[in-house]
This record gives C-alpha cells, structure tokens and sequence, in this order.
C-alpha cells in the first residue's frame, strides 16, 4: 500500500504530504478495506511517524534552555 500511495503521489505533489495521506486511504479501501478504519490506521500512522517523535525533542529542548545551554 505505501509504495502504491508513494507512486501516486509523484503525479500530483502537494505540499505538507496530503497526497500520501490520501493515496493511502485510497489504497486501503482498494484493497478491500473500509473507508472509515482506513482512514483512521492512516491518521493513527502520521501521528506516531510525524508527531510522536517530537515529544522527546521538546523535552530536550525545554531541559536545555532551562540549563542556559540555549
């Protein structure tokens, strides 16, 4: 599904990755799934891949800065 939603989305880029997004929901129901939990495992991917991570980072940054190191 994510090299098909890769693919599609080099024909039509947008900025921010939308495309992806939408090309792996679009992949998802092809495939045989509904719109509603693909939709759902697609937003749940973005957060742990996009957004999950920098939690550790403002954590080191805030730590930091509190330091004087920043």
């Amino acid at each position: 599904a994510f090299l098909a939603a890769g693919t599609a989305v080099g024909a039509a880029p947008v900025p921010g990755g939308f495309a992806v997004d939408a090309a792996l929901v679009w992949t998802l129901v092809a495939f045989g799934a509904e719109p509603a939990p693909a939709t759902a495992t697609v937003i749940g991917y973005r957060v742990v891949t996009d957004w999950l991570p920098l939690l550790p980072g403002a954590l080191v940054l805030s730590a930091l800065i509190r330091a004087k190191v920043l």
